[in-house]
């Protein structure tokens, strides 16, 4: 395993996120316990992009908790992953997430996401990394 002492996030996360990998989200519950989703991310030039609804539980956590770790595993390659340690930095709601979440379904099923899912207000979860683990 190796840690890059930059935090600047790998040329490789982005070909994982075209490639349709999935991310496992972990965050932390008010109890204490971590919480993981596997689920749908994007990047940036800077941050990881998480994509999801106000009030979801996964919300609420990274809004009282900052810390979070996206772990993204290749899916030719399950020994391949990147792990990306990091704050939640901001938010971005209202069109611009509704787009967001489109632009993502499109990438992993050929289609927009249906509205009928979505039940409250769309946000996207700017992720800055503090460290970053890759393996193979």
């Amino acid at each position: 395993m190796t840690n890059t002492s930059a935090v600047e996030l790998p040329s490789e996360l982005r070909e994982l996120a075209d490639n349709r990998a999935f991310a496992a989200l972990t965050t932390m519950l008010p109890d204490g316990q971590p919480q993981t989703h596997v689920m749908w991310f994007d990047v940036d030039d800077d941050s990881v992009l998480i994509n999801t609804e106000v009030g979801r539980q996964k919300h609420k956590n990274m809004t009282r908790n900052k810390a979070v770790t996206v772990t993204v595993m290749d899916p030719q390659n399950p020994y391949r992953f990147i792990e990306v340690r990091g704050q939640v930095v901001g938010e971005i709601r209202g069109p611009e997430a509704r787009a967001h979440i489109d632009a993502c379904s499109e990438r992993y099923t050929g289609a927009f996401y249906p509205q009928e899912r979505i039940g409250t207000e769309r946000v996207i979860m700017r992720i800055a990394p503090t460290r970053i683990y890759t393996q193979g």
